[in-house]
């Protein structure tokens, strides 16, 4: 029985480990590599970013590891973990369900007491901004290899708006930027390696 829960482990730490080498890609070659997010480099560049895969298969399992990786991070020392990619692979794959499910997670950091301190961000495979249409490219400034819920603190976001005038202009600028590259190079991007999406 025991080598049996060992090969599990292992397996799971594998298909973990599998999901986090796709994620951190799509951070290197999109976020960062078309610099659609201005707080990504550093936080990535200092290792002080954690990638928490979560095995919940529905949403209650979910939000639970939610208010967990919101707990962990507003406890933790900003200089060993400055942001937290909650990664789940498993439920909410479908963007509609998804974006339903923000509403819990906001809910999730009022409840918490959070509400000033931490934020989620999404970002999902589907993602599809509101009057857009499915296949708009600029729906590929949030669109990542697996459904994700960034956890931001408010302090790193004001640190980096203070250096920057407009901060509308970042989407406008990232817009462009998707523009320019067209779909044809979006899909080459991400295409670079086959288990990216």
């Amino acid at each position: 029985m025991n080598a049996s829960a060992s090969q599990t482990n292992s397996t799971d730490a594998n298909a973990d480990a599998d999901v986090i080498h796709v994620t951190e890609q799509w951070i290197a070659r999109a976020v960062i590599g078309l610099n659609l997010c201005p707080f990504a480099r550093a936080p990535l560049a200092q290792q002080r970013v954690r990638f928490c895969v979560s095995h919940a298969d529905n949403e209650d399992a979910l939000l639970d590891d939610l208010c967990e990786e919101l707990v962990a991070l507003q406890n933790a020392d900003p200089q060993i973990c400055e942001t937290t990619l909650l990664i789940h692979p498993h439920v909410l794959t479908e963007f509609l369900d998804y974006n339903d499910f923000l509403d819990a997670a906001e809910t999730a950091v009022q409840v918490l007491g959070l509400e000033g301190e931490l934020q989620v961000a999404s970002f999902h495979p589907g993602y599809q901004f509101a009057d857009t249409d499915a296949d708009a490219i600029e729906n590929c400034t949030n669109r990542s290899p697996y459904p994700i819920l960034h956890l931001l603190r408010e302090s790193s976001i004001e640190r980096v708006l203070e250096s920057i005038v407009d901060p509308d202009e970042i989407h406008r600028r990232n817009i462009a930027t998707l523009r320019k590259l067209g779909r044809a190079g979006w899909r080459a991007l991400m295409g670079a390696d086959d288990s990216a999406k």
